[in-house]
C-alpha cells in the first residue's frame, strides 16, 4: 500500500500514512517508523522525481561525488550502491536508470552481459545467458531451459528432486552456504500449509550485482528453480523480493511470470494436476538489511524489518510463521542445469574437492570488471590478473575487498589465495556474496575503510547495541573523530569495539563489520599510524 501511495503521489504523505493506519489498524508511529526506515520512500514532493546518484565505494572511486554536485540543481540525493559496479554511475529518476561518468553523459543501456568466459571453464548459472533471446520464455526454451523441470515433474517424484539437490552440494550462494538441499528437506517436512518459496534478491551488498545479471538476461532460469524447490517441498506460493533500485528488472521479472504462467508452468497445476504455485514480485524500498533472511520476511510482511531472533527458524516459521525456503538468486538459477545434467556434473566443475561454482562479481581498479562464474577454488590472482587483466598501466594492487565489502580486506601479501570459504576463512575473511572490489596503489585505505564504516553504520537497523553504538563509534575514530591520540590506545579501542560487536551483535552485519578495522589494521598498519599521528597533531 505504501509503494501504491509513492507512485500514485511521488512521496508518502501525511495524509496516506493516516489512510493506511486507519485500514490497516497500524499505529502512525509505526508506520512513520517504516516509511522513515527506507531510503526511497519520499515523504514530501517533488519526491521520486528527484535523482537519486549512488555513491557506493566503487562510484566514488570513479567520480559520484561530482555528478551529485552537477545535480544538486535538480535536488539530488545520494544513495547506497545501487548494484551498477561494472557500469557506473548510476542516476535514479523515478523508475529510470541513467548511467554514465559525468552528468552530461548520463543515458539509458542496458544492464552488461558477463563477458565471455576468460579461462574456458564449464559455467552452470551463466552456461546460456548470452544466448540471444534467452530473456523470453522461447528463447529460453530454445537454449534448453525448463528441460530439467519438465524432466522431474513427468518422471519423478518431490524427493527426487530433493535428492539431486542435496548430493549435488549446492549451497547457499547469497552468503550464508547453508546446503539447499537440508533447507529443501526441512521445509518439505515441517508440518504446516501454506509453504513458501522466496527468492531473496535484494542484492544490497555493495561490490555485488550478479542478481541483476541473471534476473536481467535469465529471468526463467530463476523462476524454474522457484518451481523445482515449491515441487520438492510442497509449496503454494513464492515471492521474488526484489530491491529498490532495479526498476527495470521488475518489469522483466513480471513479464517472465506472464509468460511462465501462459505456459501453465505457473498457477494452478503448476506442480501437478490441483497442485498451485502462484508467484509474485515483491519490490523493497532501500535498506541494506532486507538482505538478511529474517529482516527479509518482515519486511515481506509489512513488518519493520529488524531480523528475528533464532530459532526458530524459516524452514519451519517463516513467512506467516510457516514453512519457508529463502534462497539467493544465484542458488535459484543454479537448479534448472543441475536436474538437467545431474549431480556429479555441478560436482564435477569444482576444483580442489570443492563443488559447483560460484559467480565473482568484481570491479573497482581492474581493466575489465564485470561477473565472472569461476570454479570454486580458483586461484584469486588468476581472477584478477589473466581473466581480468589487472590493475591499470603502472598500478599495483594494494587491496581487495572480499563478499562485497561484509568479509574486509585482503592486502598485497594475502592475494595468494583460492576463491573458496576454507581458504579465505583462514586468511580472516569470507566468500559471501561473491563481491570483490580492487583497490590500487593510489587509494588511501584509511578513508576507503572509513566509508566502508559509514555504510554499515547507516545501514545498521538499529535493533541491538552493539551494533548501532559500534559500527558509530569505528566510523568516527576513522574519521579522526575523538578518541585515543597515541596509537596504541587507538589501536586498542578499536580492537575492543570490533570484540563486543563480533560477539553480541544480533546478525551479521553487526559481526562482519569489524572485519573492515581488523584487516585495515592488520594490512595497512603504516597508514593507520599516519592516521593516528595527523589527527593528534
Amino acid at each position: 500500500m505504501l509503494h501504491a501511495f509513492h507512485e500514485r503521489d511521488g512521496f508518502v504523505s501525511e495524509e496516506a500514512i493516516g489512510v493506511v493506519s486507519q485500514a490497516l489498524c497500524i499505529p502512525v508511529a509505526d508506520l512513520y517508523g517504516t516509511v522513515t526506515f527506507y531510503h526511497h520512500f519520499a515523504q514530501h514532493p517533488p519526491g521520486r522525481a528527484v535523482p537519486r546518484v549512488c555513491d557506493g565505494p566503487v562510484c566514488r572511486l570513479f567520480g559520484s561525488e561530482a555528478i551529485l554536485g552537477a545535480l544538486r540543481r535538480e535536488g539530488a540525493t545520494p544513495m547506497p550502491c545501487s548494484g551498477r559496479c561494472d557500469d557506473c554511475i548510476p542516476v535514479l529518476y523515478g523508475d529510470r536508470t541513467l548511467v554514465g561518468r559525468s552528468s552530461a553523459t548520463l543515458e539509458a543501456r542496458p544492464s552488461p552481459l558477463p563477458p565471455p568466459n576468460p579461462g574456458g571453464v564449464t559455467e552452470c548459472v551463466f552456461g546460456g545467458i548470452r544466448e540471444p533471446g534467452r530473456a523470453s520464455f522461447d528463447g529460453y526454451r530454445r537454449t534448453g531451459g525448463y528441460a530439467g523441470l519438465t524432466s522431474a515433474l513427468r518422471y519423478g517424484v518431490p524427493q527426487d528432486v530433493v535428492t539431486v539437490i542435496t548430493d549435488s552440494g549446492l549451497a547457499g550462494r547469497g552468503g550464508a552456504g547453508f546446503p539447499t538441499g537440508r533447507k529443501w528437506q526441512a521445509v518439505a517436512e515441517a508440518p504446516g500449509e501454506p509453504k513458501t518459496i522466496v527468492c531473496n534478491a535484494d542484492e544490497g551488498e555493495p561490490g555485488c550485482f550478479k542478481d541483476r545479471a541473471l534476473l536481467d538476461h535469465d529471468p526463467h532460469a530463476v523462476i524454474e528453480g522457484m518451481i523445482a524447490a515449491a515441487y520438492a517441498t510442497g509449496a503454494a506460493r513464492g515471492f521474488i523480493y526484489l530491491r529498490y533500485e532495479y526498476p527495470e528488472t521488475m518489469e522483466i521479472l513480471e513479464r517472465a511470470i506472464r509468460e511462465a504462467e501462459d505456459a501453465d508452468l505457473l498457477g494452478e497445476n503448476a506442480r501437478g494436476p490441483g497442485q498451485p504455485f502462484h508467484l509474485l514480485v515483491r519490490r523493497g524500498a532501500g535498506a541494506y538489511i532486507c538482505g538478511e533472511e529474517t529482516s527479509l520476511l518482515n519486511s515481506l510482511e509489512g513488518k519493520h524489518p529488524f531480523p528475528r531472533n533464532r530459532p526458530p527458524y524459516p524452514v519451519t516459521h517463516g513467512y506467516e510463521d510457516l514453512p519457508t525456503v529463502v534462497n539467493n538468486v544465484e542458488t535459484l538459477a543454479s537448479v534448472g542445469p543441475i536436474l538437467a545434467n545431474g549431480a556429479e556434473w555441478y560436482r564435477g566443475l569444482g576444483l580442489l574437492d570443492h563443488a559447483g561454482t560460484k559467480v565473482i562479481s568484481l570491479s573497482g581498479d581492474i581493466a575489465r570488471p564485470g561477473n565472472y562464474e569461476v570454479p570454486l577454488g580458483l586461484p584469486l590472482p588468476t581472477l584478477l590478473d589473466d581473466w581480468a587483466g589487472g590493475p591499470g598501466e603502472g598500478r599495483t594492487i594494494q587491496a581487495v575487498t572480499m563478499a562485497g565489502l561484509s568479509g574486509g580486506f585482503l592486502g598485497p601479501n594475502e592475494l595468494d589465495v583460492t576463491l573458496d570459504e576454507p581458504g579465505l576463512r583462514a586468511r580472516g575473511s569470507f566468500l559471501g556474496a561473491g563481491g570483490v572490489i580492487v583497490f590500487d596503489d593510489t587509494r588511501d585505505m584509511v578513508e576507503v575503510a572509513r566509508q566502508a564504516m559509514s555504510f554499515f553504520a547507516h545501514e545498521s537497523c538499529g535493533k541491538c547495541f552493539p551494533c548501532r553504538i559500534g559500527t558509530t563509534r569505528l566510523t568516527e575514530r576513522l574519521a579522526g573523530d575523538g578518541g585515543p591520540s597515541e596509537l596504541a590506545a587507538w589501536t586498542e579501542e578499536i580492537t575492543d569495539i570490533g570484540d563486543v560487536m563480533k560477539s553480541t551483535s544480533a546478525c551479521g552485519l553487526g559481526m562482519a563489520a569489524p572485519l573492515i578495522t581488523e584487516s585495515l589494521l592488520r594490512n595497512f598498519g603504516d597508514q593507520v599510524a599516519r592516521h593516528v599521528d595527523g589527527g593528534r597533531e
